[in-house]
Formats: structure tokens, C-alpha cells, sequence
């Protein structure tokens, strides 16, 4: 029996933590959301994937004439196949399109729900309409030479996201477009039982932040939160932001307080570079560190983050990890330490981890206490 066809997806995160599904916005990919998702999956079962014709999915997903309906039973194929019976779901634009479908017409499916940048009803049907004898005639060049205004605040780009729109099937993105012009979900809001957050980017040309105020309105105890130097795609120009509404709203199970210890001892720069980096590989890796690290070990109330510091900067020097060495010893700093107290604890290091040991230590914290200067 052949295997089902099903939407190209990515899965990240523990697979024992809760289930979160993120779609994307007509013309991206997964891309969209890579400044957000590493840092979710370390406490989510993270699960992406590309509408039919976009990124690596298939065009034969979709076919003229199609429906937001059609793209929501997609998903849920989707959510069969990895056996979930009940999601969290995030949406961008027609991604939030679909959400809204899901929760309004399967509620027993989807625990949580935030939609960015999204409407109950797109404007001006004939617009999509216009769009889709466009994409089906000449490619989707066209839209693509035209998108960074759409998508961004002037300044800002995203050059993979633009190739992402190149990339896309025609046929298969002006089905998508005939989603668009068809859908119309303005009088099933009410039925939304979820808790719901709506985000609207406050410079967002195509779905302005009106429309978000009216799904807030339609939609029982819905948020609302609106962003400041926001565009159409806000997990990709403001990220931070981003994540801290989702944090807020979904709640981080299992690993909250990790993370915000994580950020309050290590710094926000160092943590953003960490989240950055990860990969499908050292996701899970990632998350050990944020859930038992930090969310059980330095968040222990017996010992203050002062003591903590200290007993780290001597292991650290009695094993020679020099690199996580200049990183607490920023870290000590932060914590409250003197660079007189830390030389103490390197001083102590010495007669206890050998001299050769000290004197690379306090070279490596002279370095990293001369950057906390500048």
C-alpha cells in the first residue's frame, strides 16, 4: 500500500512534550519561522510544514479551486499521521486563515490558537481572483518582485523568504489563491472555544491591525496584542517579539522557568546565539540543558545564584573549560560578583585544581572581565 501524501513537514522538540503546529503564510516556507521555532521546541513538540506547491511540499496537495476548508483537512491529515489527537496552533496570514477553520469547525482538536497577521474574510475577492490568472500565466515572478513591500517595513528583508515565493508552484499557489478569494469565516468566530491570542503588525499593508481588532471582537475572550515595527511577517522581522506573545499565551510546559533562568544568568545575546544555532540534531540536547540546567538545578532556591556562580567558575576551571569559563564569568557578574571576589574563587581554584590550571584562569577572566568594560 502506497504511503499517504501528506504536506512536508519538520518535527523538533522532545517527542513526549506537548504538540504546537505552525503555519505559514501563502509564498513561505517553514523559513518563516526560524527564528522561532528552536526556541519553542525546547519545551513543544515543534511541527512545521509547507502549503501544497510552497518550500517541499507537493503540488498535487491542492487543486484549482481549492478552499481554506480543503487546506484545513491537509493539516489535519497531517495531525493524524503523526498521532495527534489535540494541538496547539500557530498561523501566519493564510496559515492563521486555516487555524481559525480548525478551531471554528474541529474545537476538539486544537487546545491553544494564536493568529498573526490574519482576517475572518481577505479583502477584494477579485483581487485574488486577478492574482491567480496572474501566477497561472506568467509565474510567480511577478508577485515576487513586489513582496518585500508587502512583507516588510522599509529597511528590513528577508532574501530566503523572497526566493521561497520564486520557488513556489504556480498552479499550486494560485489554488491558494483561490482559497483566498472564497473564504469567508466571519460567522463562525463565536464558535472558537480555544483560548486565543490574535498579533497584528501595526505596519501591516495587507491585513492591517482592523482586522485583527475584529477577530479579537468576534471571538470569545479573545487577546489582542499589536506590534510596533511590524510588518505581514512578524515571526520573521520581530521575532523577539513574536516569542515573547507566544510564550505568554501558550505557556511554556515543562521548561518556562528554564528558559527565563537561562536568559537571567547567561544574557539575552548569548541565549538568542544558542536558540539560533540549533538544529533538528542538538535540539533535544538544548532542551535537556533548559529543562534540568537550568528550570531544576540554578532555579533550586537552597543555594543563591552568588553561590551558584562560584561553585561553577571552580569546576569549570578544575575540568578546563575555558570557553564556559568566560561565559560565567560574565554570568558571576551578573550575579552579583566582584571581579575582586572572582579573582578570590580563582585564587582558591589554585591550590585545589593546581597552579597551571589557576593561571589559565585568571588569564581567561582577566579577558572576559576586560569585555564587561567596554
Amino acid at each position: 500500500m502506497p504511503a499517504p501524501l501528506l504536506l512536508h513537514h519538520t518535527a523538533e522538540g522532545p517527542t513526549c512534550a506537548p504538540p504546537l503546529m505552525l503555519g505559514n503564510s501563502l509564498g513561505t516556507s517553514t523559513a518563516l519561522w526560524d527564528r522561532i521555532a528552536p526556541e519553542l521546541s525546547s519545551t513543544w513538540r515543534v511541527i512545521r510544514w509547507d502549503l501544497p506547491g510552497h518550500g517541499h511540499s507537493s503540488p498535487r496537495l491542492i487543486a484549482p479551486g481549492a478552499s481554506v476548508a480543503d487546506l484545513a483537512t491537509r493539516v489535519l491529515e497531517l495531525a493524524d499521521h503523526l498521532g495527534l489527537d489535540c494541538f496547539s496552533y500557530a498561523g501566519v496570514s493564510l496559515g492563521g486563515a486555516i487555524g481559525l477553520h480548525l478551531a471554528a469547525h474541529h474545537p476538539e482538536r486544537v487546545e491553544r490558537l494564536a493568529i498573526l497577521s490574519s482576517s475572518a474574510r481577505f479583502p477584494d475577492a477579485d483581487h485574488w481572483r486577478e492574482r491567480a490568472a496572474l501566477v497561472r500565466h506568467e509565474g510567480t515572478a511577478p508577485v515576487a518582485d513586489t513582496a518585500a513591500a508587502r512583507w516588510f517595513t522599509p529597511g528590513f528583508t528577508h532574501p530566503g523568504l523572497l526566493a521561497d515565493l520564486r520557488a513556489a508552484e504556480p498552479e499550486a499557489y494560485a489554488a491558494c489563491c483561490d482559497a483566498l478569494a472564497t473564504y469567508d469565516l466571519r460567522d463562525a468566530l463565536s464558535a472558537i472555544t480555544a483560548p486565543t491570542l490574535v498579533v497584528a503588525g501595526r505596519a501591516d499593508p495587507v491585513t492591517p491591525p482592523a482586522h485583527a481588532r475584529a477577530l479579537a471582537d468576534a471571538i470569545p475572550d479573545a487577546t489582542l496584542i499589536e506590534l510596533p515595527g511590524a510588518s505581514h511577517l512578524a515571526p520573521a522581522e520581530r521575532p523577539e517579539a513574536v516569542l515573547s506573545a507566544l510564550h505568554g499565551h501558550l505557556g511554556s510546559p515543562g521548561g518556562a522557568s528554564g528558559m527565563t533562568m537561562r536568559r537571567a544568568v547567561l544574557g539575552d545575546a548569548h541565549v538568542d546565539r544558542a536558540q539560533a544555532q540549533t538544529t533538528p540534531f542538538t535540539a533535544r540536547f538544548q532542551n535537556l540543558i533548559t529543562r534540568y540546567a537550568w528550570g531544576e538545578i540554578w532555579s533550586d532556591p537552597t543555594l543563591s545564584h552568588r553561590e551558584r556562580s562560584m561553585i561553577t567558575l571552580t569546576a569549570l576551571v578544575a575540568h578546563g573549560h575555558w570557553d564556559e569559563l568566560a561565559l560565567h564569568i560574565h554570568a558571576a557578574r551578573r550575579n552579583g560578583l566582584t571581579a575582586e571576589e572572582i579573582a578570590a574563587v580563582l585564587l582558591q581554584t589554585s591550590v585545589y585544581c593546581g597552579v597551571p590550571a589557576a593561571n589559565k584562569a585568571f588569564a581567561t577572566a582577566q579577558r572576559a572581565l576586560a569585555d564587561d568594560t567596554r
